[in-house]
């Protein structure tokens, strides 16, 4: 595992799309899961993997609006997935499991952002157990299906990470909660995931990273008013992305990258950023971007799996 972040020289950068990124590529006979592939940022990288010969299935929280968004994607199939719900990510596991089929990809995509305070499950904060301990638990109830040798874990996490390491006292805000603060938790959440997975995987040949993806405006903004995002400057008054705004093809393409290019073979768990690895982070700019220290710390990433695992009572790479 290398987790030393400077740029490698992929070739591509913030411009480049999820079909760009796969030029060349050929993922015939493999099969990938993308959870929320199904719209935004999940639908195009779902659409660029199907096209580069991928078999991928959509886990989804609505399978009949999954599969109204797929219909014509051949080699896609939408499952009914809860990541909020334990009981409903092990039914999932069990049926993937039950196929016999390995998986060569995986891309934890599925998200929610800035919403208000909502407990779920034994009265887990929304953010951190969605965007995180859902896919902790998905992943490694998956771990017998995760291809040895070549398979790819990947979590779209953000540089909303910049706001918040782990709030180690108050992981489920019991006190004080405030939804750019959990949103922003649970991505450094991601990184640290993909990094200690990483370490976990590597005798195996299983191999994670983690990403920002860019500034894209999506379904993701859903529950962020239209007059804040233009008085954030995410976009003019009429609805025109701000510049920096990535187009869903173009926020699609390093996650693609980062679950296919052979560059990042001796860089696992990594930090990318525009179909790069991700440099360290010098200014607090979110739209430059870049890794902040407590995003690719290996102690807490360890602690966090520690903790995740209690939660979850899962861990299957240990």
């Amino acid at each position: 595992m290398s987790t030393e972040q400077h740029k490698i020289g992929s070739g591509f950068g913030a411009h480049s799309t999820a079909d760009d990124v796969l030029t060349g590529i050929d993922l015939s006979g493999r099969t990938a899961l993308v959870t929320g592939g199904y719209s935004g940022l999940g639908l195009e990288t779902t659409r660029a993997l199907a096209r580069a010969g991928a078999h991928v299935v959509v886990p989804a929280r609505r399978p009949a609006t999954a599969e109204e968004a797929l219909r014509g994607i051949a080699g896609t199939e939408a499952w009914q997935l809860e990541l909020s719900d334990p009981e409903s990510v092990r039914a999932f596991a069990d049926r993937f499991l039950e196929t016999g089929r390995a998986l060569d990809i995986v891309i934890n995509n599925a998200g929610v952002m800035a919403c208000p305070e909502t407990r779920v499950g034994p009265g887990w904060e929304a953010h951190f157990a969605i965007n995180h301990l859902g896919h902790f638990a998905l992943v490694n109830r998956l771990r017998p299906a995760l291809a040895p040798d070549r398979a790819r874990v990947v979590s779209v996490a953000s540089s909303g990470h910049f706001l918040s390491d782990i709030r180690w006292d108050d992981l489920h805000f019991r006190t004080g909660y405030d939804r750019w603060l959990a949103y922003a938790q649970s991505k450094t959440a991601n990184a640290l995931f993909a990094l200690h997975l990483d370490t976990l995987g590597a005798d195996s040949g299983v191999h994670a990273f983690a990403l920002h993806p860019g500034s894209i405006l999506t379904a993701l903004q859903r529950h962020i008013p239209r007059d804040e995002q233009i008085a954030q400057g995410w976009m003019t008054a009429d609805g025109t992305p701000a510049d920096g705004f990535k187009t869903p093809a173009q926020g699609a393409a390093t996650a693609v990258w980062a679950a296919t290019s052979p560059l990042l073979d001796g860089h696992g768990g990594a930090y990318c950023q525009d179909c790069d690895v991700a440099e360290p982070a010098t200014t607090d700019d979110m739209l430059i971007g870049g890794v902040k220290p407590w995003a690719v710390d290996p102690a807490a990433a360890a602690r966090l799996w520690e903790l995740s695992s209690e939660l979850t009572k899962l861990d299957a790479f240990s």
